[in-house]
């Protein structure tokens, strides 16, 4: 019985008509081909397929900058400044 299960867990989700872009294999693919976890989408078109990459660029750099999302740090460090534990400046 455990056969049966296995099958349906390493089967793609997805379906055809859909378009992917594979992270894998960097390749638009229609439908399910390449598992989830390795693939943006799903895409309207091959063509919003194949700019899933400057899309993703561009949504990060959206985030990055909206000021919502950011920190205190001003510095990019990674630090908001606070002394802590680990800073040998306190």
């Amino acid at each position: 019985m455990s056969g049966l299960f296995s099958r349906f867990r390493s089967r793609p989700a997805g379906r055809p008509g859909e378009w992917y872009y594979c992270l894998k294999h960097r390749t638009v693919e229609e439908g399910p081909e390449c598992p989830a976890k390795d693939r943006f989408g799903p895409y309207a078109t091959r063509g919003e397929a194949e700019r899933a990459m400057d899309l993703a660029r561009e949504r990060d750099a959206a985030w990055r900058n909206d000021p919502r999302w950011r920190d205190d740090d001003d510095d990019g460090d990674g630090d908001d400044g606070a002394a802590g534990a680990g800073d040998p400046g306190r």
